[in-house]
Order: C-alpha cells, then sequence, then structure tokens
C-alpha cells in the first residue's frame, strides 16, 4: 500500500514538472502559477503545493528538469565520442537536431530565460545565469579537450571560441524556432564547421 501511494505520488509530481515545464517553454517562466498549473492537471492548489512548494519552487524543479533533459539530449551523446573535436562536432549536431524539434523538447529556457530576466535581478535569474554558465564551461573545456589533442591551433583563444560557439547557438535557436527556418540544420552546420576551419592546424 505505502509502495502504491509512493508511486502515485512521484507520478504526480512528474506530471506537475512536465506541465509546468511547456508552460514555460510557450510562455515563459514567468508565466509559472501553482494555481495554473493545478487548473491544467485537474489538481487542488494544494496538492501541487505540498509538491513542489512555492512559486520559486515550482521554477526551481522546471529548471532542474529542462537541465536533465538537456543533459541527456545534447551532453550524454557527446561524451561516447572521443574527447577533442569528434565530442564538440557531436554536441553541436545534437544540440542543433534538439532545437530543430517541435514543442517544449526543443525550447532552451537557457536562451529564452536570459531574455526574459536579463534586467531584472533575483533568485530566477542567478538560477539562470548558473545554467548558462554551466554550458560554457562544458564548450571551454571541450574545447581546451581539443586544444589538447591538436585538433585546433595552439594559440586558439578559448573565451573568444567560447563566445562565438554561444553566439551562433543563440542566433541558430531564433532561426529555427522563431524565424521557423527548414533550411537551419545545413546553415547551422555550415557555420560551424566554417567557424571551426579558422581554428585548425594548417594542413588538417
Amino acid at each position: 500500500m505505502e509502495a502504491a501511494k509512493t508511486e502515485r505520488s512521484e507520478l504526480t509530481q512528474s506530471a506537475i514538472v512536465d506541465a509546468a515545464l511547456e508552460m514555460a517553454a510557450l510562455d515563459g517562466l514567468d508565466s509559472l502559477s501553482i494555481g495554473e498549473v493545478a487548473k491544467r492537471l485537474n489538481l487542488s492548489k494544494s496538492g501541487v503545493f505540498s509538491r513542489v512548494g512555492s512559486r520559486e519552487g515550482l521554477q526551481r524543479a522546471v529548471m532542474a528538469e529542462f537541465e536533465r533533459r538537456f543533459q541527456q539530449d545534447v551532453l550524454l551523446p557527446a561524451l561516447r565520442e572521443p574527447r577533442g573535436l569528434p565530442r564538440l562536432d557531436t554536441m553541436m549536431k545534437a544540440w542543433l537536431e534538439r532545437v530543430c524539434r517541435a514543442g517544449p523538447r526543443g525550447s532552451c529556457l537557457y536562451v529564452a530565460g536570459a531574455f526574459e530576466f536579463d534586467d531584472r535581478d533575483g533568485p530566477m535569474r542567478e538560477l539562470l545565469l548558473e545554467g548558462v554558465q554551466r554550458w560554457r564551461s562544458v564548450l571551454r573545456r571541450s574545447i581546451l579537450q581539443a586544444k589538447d589533442c591538436g585538433h585546433l591551433k595552439a594559440d586558439t583563444e578559448v573565451e573568444q571560441l567560447v563566445f562565438e560557439l554561444d553566439a551562433l547557438f543563440t542566433g541558430l535557436l531564433r532561426e529555427a524556432r522563431f524565424l521557423r527556418n527548414p533550411e537551419v540544420m545545413a546553415r547551422g552546420l555550415a557555420a560551424y564547421e566554417r567557424l571551426i576551419s579558422h581554428y585548425r592546424p594548417t594542413g588538417a
């Protein structure tokens, strides 16, 4: 009996976070509310509150789930590849495939949230900032590994390439999600290859 009750509770928690993540993807993180999630799932406000706590707790749960899915879709496939450019290339392709998906699974709360909270201080901005910085640290580590493997020039300015890749990702997200450009995959890969070719050793 207790095990069944726990399972139902976990299923409800998952449903709450899924619904809230879809809301955040469509209407922004600031749109989240205990009442609206309860309404969508036909639950009581107290039932939602007992599982996520405050509105800020709901936002944190959504960001944690987004981070988990982002790692699953983008980072884990890359980690199966050899260190260096094979890993960075796979990360880029997986990220681009992700943003081309329709619906919430293709959204990026790091990018959308950065624009939503760029001029507002507070816990949500700090949470988003931590996520963006983690993403940049992954790029930085991958670039350093590519340098160590000889896949990139020894004098590659790491922070500049991190900036350029992050800017490319942000631009491609708008191209895919807002402009709905059907050629975004091909254009994105071409832009990435042109950028990386600038940093490859001569003759590579």
